[in-house]
């Protein structure tokens, strides 16, 4: 980043450490990388001069400069002492929101994302969300006509389909980890696999095109699962941000389905944080940009997700129609004919969108139907988080039809089925599942449950998230 102003800090810092040579400036950091055991693939008097004209580096090169006038200097030097802190900052804000122009900045700012993840970067987990830069980003992609990015030759690690069928195995073990534990159990493992394998491989020389795109695809779709794993342990605005660049790197990859389905999970995103127009929206994106492509499973998911978001807004005829459309849609599905990714969308997946929506609508009758309907084919625990949701809407209902103690018990079977969860969202139905109990005031049946509650983790985690 060119700050048009000289570096003038860094300048009296250099020269204060006697480096009158830009070469052997260069020299000076380039050993700094190759002590911290990351060398540089390149640093030479060039870098030099466009530090001093007021460019920041990308990545920990910053640290090395401090690291190397230190040395020399025999004290302590921070990146703000060379100029460069404020300008790192105001990067980092913004990194991840803009929808990157080509697939060459998609991957630098995907790679600075892990990497800023990795080192825990105050805006990771400070972020907040910004509804604009889901707006622009799917109007972005609706509006593409980009053609796919040809393979070409760089100095980095061949890279075949073996490499990719490795990446997507590995991933898939981490999907199975976030349904069966929650987000917040290996997403930290993710991200740092990302940081170190997806990189390289992006940073490789294909032998092909196809090769390429495939090895977009399959990092779009890893980045997603960091999105969603971002989203599940209360990292809005991280979140976001994985989605956007998930959304880039599947149209470099030239994966339009993969790209809508990414659409649909920011609807869900935003659905949760409150943005229920920007939800629907977004599925809208999804379902447009896809007619004619999309499977008749993801166009059924794509109805329920904007059902989701109409139920939250208290449209029941709007809600009605979409769960039409998504029944109509589901009833065509050849699931052989469907991604991998979205063939976890079965009878009883659809039946737990149902009971969201009438919950949401006030149908608790209704809304107890499905999600029983849904439990009624509970698995052996690898879809455990969607499981335990699928309970709390049940609970809900029954708090709602008036059914107290049939709603504390079915809360309690959820407390003891998400104990292993680790998950902001499985917090977030059980705490307003005692908003909603706590109104009743001091009923029967409410301080059994309380008393019982009180040993689980999830629930103790939920009562200070409301206190």
């Amino acid at each position: 980043m060119a700050t048009g102003v000289q570096n003038d800090r860094l300048a009296r810092l250099m020269e204060a450490a006697g480096f009158s040579s830009h070469k052997a400036f260069a020299r000076a950091v380039l050993a700094e990388s190759q002590l911290a055991g990351e060398p540089l693939k390149r640093c030479d008097h060039t870098d030099v001069s466009r530090w001093l004209r007021g460019m920041t580096p990308r990545g920990k090169k910053p640290g090395f400069i401090a690291a190397a006038l230190a040395r020399a200097l025999g004290r302590a030097v921070t990146a703000a002492d060379i100029g460069m802190a404020s300008a790192v900052d105001t990067r980092l804000v913004d990194l991840g929101l803009d929808y990157p122009d080509s697939p060459e900045v998609g991957i630098d700012n995907a790679v600075d994302l892990w990497q800023a993840d990795v080192e825990e970067a105050t805006f990771t987990l400070k972020a907040n969300i910004d509804p604009g830069a889901w707006n622009t980003a799917s109007l972005r992609w609706l509006i593409n006509t980009e053609a796919p990015p040809a393979a070409t030759l760089t100095s980095g690690t061949q890279i075949g389909q073996s490499d990719i069928d490795r990446f997507r195995t590995t991933v898939d073990l981490f999907a199975q980890l976030d349904n069966r534990f929650g987000g917040g159990h290996a997403r930290q493992s993710l991200i740092q696999y990302l940081a170190t394998d997806a990189k390289r491989m992006l940073r490789g020389e294909f032998v092909d095109d196809s090769t390429r795109q495939a090895l977009f695809s399959a990092v779009a779709e890893a980045t997603l699962l960091a999105a969603w794993m971002a989203y599940d342990s209360a990292l809005h605005g991280l979140a976001q941000r994985y989605f956007i660049q998930a959304l880039r790197i599947a149209q470099s990859g030239d994966d339009r389905i993969l790209a809508a389905s990414i659409l649909d999970a920011m609807s869900h995103q935003a659905t949760f944080v409150g943005r229920f127009r920007d939800a629907a929206n977004l599925a809208r994106a999804a379902r447009s940009g896809t007619q004619g492509i999309a499977t008749a499973t993801l166009t059924a998911h794509f109805y329920t997700m904007e059902a989701r978001a109409l139920a939250r807004l208290g449209d029941a005829h709007a809600c009605d129609l979409a769960l039409s459309e998504a029944v109509r849609a589901f009833e065509r599905r050849k699931p052989d004919s469907d991604p991998e990714w979205i063939r976890y969308f079965d009878d009883a997946e659809l039946a737990a969108e149902f009971g969201h929506c009438f919950r949401d609508l006030g149908r608790p009758v209704d809304a107890s139907q499905y999600a029983n309907q849904c439990l009624g084919t509970i698995d052996d625990g690898v879809y455990l988080r969607s499981d335990f949701f699928a309970t709390m809407v049940l609970a809900d209902s029954y708090l709602g039809a008036g059914d107290v103690d049939q709603a504390c018990g079915v809360a309690l079977g959820a407390l003891k089925l998400g104990e292993q969860l680790r998950s902001a969202r499985c917090v977030s139905y059980l705490r307003e599942f005692g908003e909603r109990l706590g109104q009743l005031g001091k009923v029967a049946g409410t301080s059994d449950f309380h008393e019982q509650a009180a040993a689980s983790r999830l629930w103790r985690i939920a009562s200070r998230s409301s206190s």
